[in-house]
């Protein structure tokens, strides 16, 4: 097998580290893992790509490449240059520092690189470590990846659901806050949302006046609807939540047929 990893933490983060370690035992002696990731941190971008501007692309090992760009353009850098002669068999994002549970799901550049993967027609998962008060300060906070994430993606190779339609499936693996050994097992969970936690601004001065803003996030250790993503990662359980890139609110067409 022929695996592309990437991630919106950066070609230096430890998450991807650990998303090689595991790529490598999925691939096999007989396989090949290539790294395209972001030269620096793209946290928060989403699927943006960099239609405006070219990007650098730096050769940094055997198989290993950054890319001034986000998480899908390193995925496009891939597909299009990098691998263009052997494109990848699966892609994989993460593993991401902090969870994508609920609404942080749509902002992250994580999902982002798997959407544009399944948007290319490639197998893709993206991979989060929830992060709270059992692993921040633990010796390896991602522990629970680690040791989980082959078995995990092992099961949704072999026994998940994968089209090959317009808008195919990709999945969002969340790892809970807890050590490995907690672990209860895997959740099929839909995307939850976290109520009057979205996010916000802060303003603040910088020491010329100058007025800017920060970007302010929310608690993520608050209960969601039970049953979704971010209910069962706080209950110790990976969730495995099936995505599609199509936006369409398909439950209001019918109703919306009234205006025609």
């Amino acid at each position: 097998m022929r695996i592309l990893i990437t991630n919106d933490d950066g070609i230096n983060a430890p998450g991807l580290q650990v998303l090689e370690e595991i790529a490598n035992d999925l691939a096999g002696p007989e396989g090949e893992v290539w790294v395209v990731a972001p030269a620096f941190e793209q946290s928060g971008v989403g699927h943006c790509i960099s239609y405006t501007r070219p990007m650098m692309v730096s050769q940094m090992g055997d198989r290993r490449f950054a890319a001034e760009g986000s998480p899908a353009d390193c995925v496009l850098a891939a597909m299009h240059d990098v691998m263009k002669d052997a494109p990848p068999d699966l892609v994989l994002s993460g593993v991401n520092r902090g969870n994508n549970s609920a609404e942080n799901a749509l902002y992250s550049g994580t999902l982002g690189g798997a959407m544009e993967a399944a948007l290319q027609g490639v197998r893709a998962v993206a991979l989060s470590q929830y992060y709270g008060p059992a692993v921040t300060d633990a010796p390896d906070p991602f522990e629970a990846a680690r040791v989980h994430g082959l078995p995990t993606l092992q099961a949704l190779l072999d026994r998940g659901v994968w089209t090959a339609d317009d808008y195919g499936i990709f999945y969002n693996i969340n790892f809970p806050p807890v050590p490995a050994a907690d672990v209860k097992g895997i959740k099929a969970a839909r995307q939850g949302f976290r109520r009057d936690m979205g996010f916000g601004v802060q303003p603040i001065h910088s020491p010329s006046g100058r007025r800017f803003l920060w970007v302010t996030g929310a608690p993520q250790q608050q209960p969601t609807s039970p049953g979704s993503d971010a209910d069962v990662n706080l209950k110790g359980y990976i969730s495995v939540t099936p995505m599609r890139a199509d936006l369409t609110a398909h439950d209001a067409l019918e109703a919306l047929k009234a205006i025609e």
